[in-house]
């Protein structure tokens, strides 16, 4: 154990080094002061450790390092704790041991590892033996079990997602609206990318012939370890069979009743199945836009991707850029925090997006043409609901027309506004 922890806190000895910035760091910091629980959940390889690493990077300034303890529960050296909850207190103790310090701040990457981690939390939260707690999961149900209910009121939960466009432009020193407009070209070349192999750090950094291998690496992990261990899962064929079917049918409505005719697998199993998925962070559902909860209910649902790069293991996926398009937009709103659900009864909306009492209707087309303008312009103009927004996200591309205006993705999503 001893080696593993030394191996794992290399900030003992120096700050993490060549770090990218997160956006979800600057809402971060100023909750370091409270006593509440930071709790970091999203999909795997989302960049959970790594806001980790800049914490303690920032909090190194202030702490002696030492005082930090970080923990990787997805190591396999754990697996043989996996039942033992009391393991987490010898984990401390070995780092009390090896530095002689106490410790102030833990991180617990991975947490759910640990079968009934949720009591060894309670019990040293309670107890005040430290000055803050940090803990990621990358299953959202792992705060939803009886066990976990004893945290209630104790923690404070964000989401973590894989890079945004935003940070991308950042990373490729694009952070004025300036040079948004001078580096069009490459700005371009970095959406098409994000497009095809969507924005994971790790893939990002790879060269495009690798990309596709990390992805499967990345896809199969989620489907074998977050859904089909974590769940019990007996029927790994079905249920890999319903994966592969709605990567190659994204953004389609689909029932639980037509997904069971598709697959072949009973409808109760395409209902465990996709909450598993979901649940997963691996694809989320839209509900049809309705201030009646049984009209959402009744209704087909569309069914998105958390990353456009699992497009990549799925059959032509660089055919549809439609589709692409429209999947990275949804990526991009539920990065923003949006409220996200769907339209197509009078009138058509791919988006109906609210945050903070505002409500915009946001409608993807790739490209505006002769034979699909008037179509697109139109659906926004009918829709039967007031909104404060109406916007079509195209690829490259401006327009205004009937009150609504179209907008290139890279200009509505870039962060950088003008004059900025």
């Amino acid at each position: 154990m001893e080696k593993v922890i030394i191996a794992q806190n290399r900030h003992w000895d120096e700050p993490y080094r060549n770090l990218y910035a997160r956006d979800l760091l600057d809402r971060l910091l100023p909750l370091l002061s409270t006593k509440h629980i930071q709790v970091l959940q999203g999909i795997r390889r989302s960049g959970k450790s790594t806001l980790f690493k800049l914490i303690i990077n920032h909090l190194t300034r202030t702490t002696d390092p030492q005082e930090m303890l970080y923990v990787n529960l997805d190591d396999p050296f754990f697996i043989q704790y996996a039942n033992d909850p009391t393991s987490l207190h010898e984990v401390v103790l070995t780092a009390k041991k090896l530095t002689s310090k106490r410790v102030k701040y833990l991180f617990l990457d991975e947490v759910q590892a640990i079968s009934g981690w949720e009591r060894y939390i309670k019990s040293v939260y309670d107890s005040g033996e430290f000055e803050k707690i940090f803990i990621t999961g990358s299953n959202s149900s792992f705060l939803d079990g009886e066990l976990a209910t004893l945290l209630s009121g104790r923690y404070m939960s964000a989401r973590v997602y894989p890079l945004s466009l935003h940070e991308i432009l950042r990373l490729n020193g694009i952070d004025s609206y300036l040079s948004l407009h001078r580096e069009l070209p490459g700005v371009l070349n970095l959406v098409d990318n994000m497009m095809r192999f969507g924005s994971f750090v790790e893939v990002y950094e790879l060269p495009d012939e690798l990309k596709r291998e990390l992805l499967k690496a990345y896809y199969e992990t989620i489907l074998l370890k977050g859904c089909v261990a974590n769940n019990a899962i007996r029927d790994i064929k079905g249920f890999k069979e319903l994966s592969f079917y709605l990567l190659s049918n994204t953004a389609s409505l689909c029932s639980h009743a037509s997904l069971s005719r598709a697959v072949g697998i009973h409808d109760k199993s395409v209902k465990e199945y996709l909450s598993h998925l979901e649940e997963s962070y691996l694809f989320s559902e839209l509900k049809l836009f309705s201030y009646s909860l049984k009209e959402q209910q009744a209704n087909k649902k569309k069914l998105y991707l958390s990353d456009n790069g699992f497009f990549s293991l799925s059959f032509s996926f660089s055919a549809n850029h439609g589709k692409l398009l429209e999947n990275l937009v949804f990526c991009e709103l539920q990065k923003r925090g949006y409220e996200i659900n769907f339209y197509n009864k009078q009138g058509e909306c791919d988006f109906i997006i609210r945050k903070e009492g505002r409500v915009a209707a946001i409608q993807v087309c790739y490209a505006l043409n002769d034979k699909n303008r008037k179509r697109e312009f139109a659906g926004l103009a009918k829709l039967p609901f007031g909104v404060d927004e109406k916007r079509i996200i195209t690829y490259n591309q401006k327009a205004e027309q009937e009150g609504v205006k179209a907008v290139p993705f890279w200009d509505y999503f870039s962060g950088l506004s003008p004059g900025a």
